[in-house]
């Protein structure tokens, strides 16, 4: 009506800012985003070539998919409107712990919109999956505001994989599903579980020989492939997809049900992350005091039950504060990662390892007796004297540090105690004997050591 606003070329009044034009903010986005300020040009020279390199190769991979695709019909659109829809309601009701679970990564992030990305890739038109993984990944954009690199990387990574599902999809399981009955169900099911695999495995090759060429300043397995809880969460992000295509080709007004399923997930990956975090070592990805002591205490029980063997290891390295002094403390953190590693790799699945503190790590040996606990040591402490860890020097020039060992005690569950805090006392006590000894060995607490094979 007139007269209820502000006079024309007035300013607005105080506190009032007018709406934003369409598109103004995209334009803002990219205008503080120029290429050359790009953190991508920052990254060693073989991580921006492959990205380059895969960048083009998907651009050829998917214009040649679009132009052999046949035109989309009133029900693909009509498809495609859906899971548009409930790919946006997920999106937005979720936006908030999207953003808190993927600041708390530093490597690799399971994002659970593939739930509606996969059926758009098996039952629609190359096109319209591509115009959903834009909807889809366009959104993700506007909430996190990532390097426009890596959402470029990332969408064509989602797009050729989904292009590579929707031709397994059509050679092996179109027919099967337009035709779904309980006999042939469970077959349908299970290609339908084999394509979800292929086309989450492409995407974790990619993105994981990306992060392994510079994507992350420690490029383990763990970060490069992500751990256990990343990829069964990524496994039921697709079975959760393949639920999503039955009931779109069956019963689509059921899909609404999906939304709800999924904002839950959402929280309950949060939770589970926040879990996680509580229990593990930030510097080396295993068990903090706090995780290392919840899942010992358990263990011990389990073994006092059943009467077996446990042994407990305390390592100590070495003259580390001479590592920090030297080189510097993120050198110093390069050592701590990789010995935490090797630890993890002389050992177990079943062994429970830990930082306790500082330079010291520990190990809980279930059913292990006093001989199979002195090779253990050993086998710890000759992998900790071999490594040879590339790092930094305190001035940021490249560095290697050698020749490290560690001193480790040994308590064994019965002679030396028979609770956590008697074991930890006695592994420490022998961990002192063992400095006093010379360093670079394994010392038993009140008990003989035996001889190692």
């Amino acid at each position: 009506m007139p007269g209820t606003g502000p006079a024309a070329g007035e300013p607005p009044e105080p506190g009032h800012q007018p709406a934003p034009r369409p598109g103004a903010r995209l334009r803002e986005l990219i205008s503080g985003n120029p290429v050359r300020s790009w953190d991508l040009w920052t990254k060693p020279r073989r991580m921006i070539a492959f990205l380059l390199c895969w960048d083009a190769i998907a651009i050829a991979v998917l214009t040649t998919g679009a132009i052999a695709s046949t035109g989309p019909t009133g029900l693909d659109w009509a498809r495609f409107a859906v899971l548009a829809v409930c790919a946006t309601v997920h999106i937005q009701l979720t936006r908030r712990q999207e953003e808190r679970r993927r600041n708390r990564i530093a490597a690799v992030h399971i994002d659970l919109s593939g739930i509606w990305v996969f059926p758009g890739a098996l039952l629609l038109p190359i096109h319209l999956t591509l115009l959903l993984i834009l909807i889809v990944r366009g959104q993700r954009w506007f909430n996190s505001r990532r390097p426009p690199h890596k959402f470029l990387f990332t969408s064509f990574t989602h797009a050729v994989s989904a292009l590579v599902a929707h031709e397994l999809y059509q050679a092996f399981a179109s027919e099967e599903l337009a035709r779904l009955s309980p006999e042939n169900s469970l077959r349908v099911f299970g290609i339908l579980m084999l394509v979800g695999f292929c086309y989450a495995a492409l995407q974790a090759v990619v993105i994981g020989g990306l992060l392994a060429l510079g994507g992350t300043t420690t490029p383990t397995l763990r970060n490069v492939l992500g751990t256990k809880d990343d990829n069964l969460l990524e496994l039921s992000t697709i079975g959760l997809g393949t639920i999503a295509t039955v009931l779109l080709l069956n019963f689509p007004p059921a899909i609404v049900i999906l939304v709800l399923i999924t904002v839950l997930g959402n929280r309950l990956a949060e939770i589970n992350q926040l879990q996680s975090e509580a229990r593990t070592d930030p510097k080396t990805g295993i068990f903090n005091v706090r995780g290392w002591s919840e899942y010992a205490e358990r263990a011990l029980v389990r073994t006092t039950r059943g009467g077996d063997n446990l042994a407990l290891l305390m390592i100590d390295l070495d003259h580390f504060k001479w590592i920090n002094d030297t080189f510097g403390h993120p050198a110093g953190d390069d050592v701590l990662r990789t010995v935490a590693q090797t630890i993890d790799e002389s050992t177990r699945p079943k062994d429970i390892t830990g930082r306790f503190g500082g330079e010291e790590f520990l190990v809980l040996l279930p059913e292990v007796d006093a001989t199979a606990a002195k090779v253990t040591a050993e086998r710890i402490r000759t992998a900790i004297a071999e490594q040879r860890i590339v790092t930094t020097d305190k001035r940021g020039g490249s560095a290697v540090i050698s020749g490290r060992t560690a001193s480790i005690g040994v308590a064994l569950l019965g002679p030396d105690g028979t609770t956590l805090e008697e074991l930890l006392q006695a592994a420490d006590t022998a961990v002192y004997s063992a400095k006093e000894g010379g360093r670079n060995q394994v010392r038993f607490a009140d008990s003989a050591p035996p001889e190692a094979e």
